[in-house]
């Protein structure tokens, strides 16, 4: 099999910041914490999620104050979440890569029995081999091990022409944890100066990820595999949960 893509969700294929920032505020409100700007959240983002309020607080947050964030931010998100569409030029860099021959999935932090709706809402889940959300507690400990097990599920990828493209410096931890590389992008959650940090490449536009990924994994002539023929529907096995 040729090269293939992990895509990230949310604030890479799905350009839901300003939603993530509004259900962000939303959960500041609630203990008396200040609005924060686009800015300084994509200076401050990281994974795990409780040290990002470190971040912020200058303390990681009381157990009280980490429930209440967390299930006000997912309401607001969730509440708001349907809003959201594509990235710029998401549906047709997708098809373009499909078309070549090459392959490609997505490995989300999102919670599974979200990711499937949303993906299959958009139109492009027809794109993919396979797609696998969190089922456990990833969004506290990062997405290395998910991402190890996504891999694995995929027979037939050659790890060395694996490219993870996403908008965290957790992207890129999880692409090497698994033996994969990473492009990282700076249209969703972390800022250029944050992404540099990986040491990876950092590109400002899908089109310029996609370009990289294809240089990275020795693809830049089509493939001919036919792995993800146009019209094949992507169905996650059942350990996708």
């Amino acid at each position: 099999m040729g090269a293939h893509i992990v895509w990230d969700w949310n604030g890479t294929l799905l350009h839901d910041i300003d939603v993530v920032i509004e259900a962000t505020n939303a959960s500041f409100a609630e203990i008396g914490m200040p609005a924060i700007t686009l800015e300084r959240y994509r200076d401050l983002y990281c994974v795990p999620i409780p040290r990002f309020y470190e971040r912020l607080l200058g303390r990681l947050p009381t157990d009280e104050e980490w429930v209440v964030m967390d299930s006000t931010f997912h309401r607001h998100y969730f509440a708001r979440a349907d809003t959201a569409a594509l990235a710029d030029g998401a549906a047709g860099l997708l098809a373009d890569w499909q078309a070549a021959g090459r392959t490609q999935s997505v490995c989300s932090l999102a919670p599974h029995e979200r990711l499937l709706p949303w993906v299959t809402r958009l139109g492009i889940h027809a794109r993919f081999l396979r797609i696998d959300g969190n089922t456990g507690d990833s969004i506290v400990t990062g997405k290395a091990e998910q991402m190890a097990r996504h891999l694995a599920a995929l027979p037939g990828v050659d790890r060395e022409r694996v490219i993870v493209i996403g908008d965290a410096v957790d992207d890129a931890v999880a692409a090497a944890h698994a033996g994969a590389r990473a492009v990282l992008y700076t249209g969703g959650s972390h800022s250029r100066r944050s992404l540099l940090t990986a040491g990876v490449p950092v590109v400002d536009t899908l089109a310029e990820a996609v370009a990289v990924a294809a240089e990275l994994a020795g693809a830049l002539a089509p493939d001919s595999t036919p792995g993800a023929a146009a019209g094949s529907r992507a169905e996650p096995p059942d350990d996708a949960r």
